[in-house]
């Protein structure tokens, strides 16, 4: 690992990936819901894939849907394997400028399901997100 870059030891396209994404406000695979006050997430991790990187600078928590195993990979180049129960829920907090980086990995058998619930009154600017990562309503006739 060096010191000019903690991710050296990730494979170069991860690497590359980081820094493409290190900016991505889109903490899921889909936003469901969005009022003045919330964004709610549904993210969706299939055993064997990962979701991009992503930059967390709201308040938020997360549930978990069902029992799994996820690898994290951080921008300090930490990475840390976690064992998941469903209903496990977690809240991170961020102070004005502080941010996380991170994407998620599925290292078990089963595909994991997470809500996240982001809080949108806080200290930190809302990251944007492009409109195609709003759920489509069905149009009725």
């Amino acid at each position: 690992m060096s010191e000019d870059n903690p991710r050296s030891h990730w494979p170069l396209s991860m690497q590359r990936e980081f820094e493409r994404d290190s900016h991505n406000g889109c903490v899921g695979s889909v936003l469901v819901s969005e009022t003045d006050r919330v964004r709610v997430w549904h993210l969706q991790i299939p055993a064997g894939k990962r979701c991009n990187f992503h930059r967390h600078v709201l308040n938020y928590f997360w549930t978990a849907h069902h029992a799994g195993r996820a690898r994290g990979y951080f921008e300090d180049g930490s990475i840390v394997d976690v064992e998941h129960y469903a209903g496990e829920t977690r809240h991170l907090k961020f102070g004005p400028g502080e941010y996380m980086v991170h994407a998620v990995e599925n290292i078990g058998t089963t595909d994991l399901l997470f809500t996240t619930v982001e809080f949108l009154d806080q200290v930190n600017t809302p990251l944007p997100i492009p409109d195609d990562m709003r759920l489509k309503k069905p149009e009725f006739a």
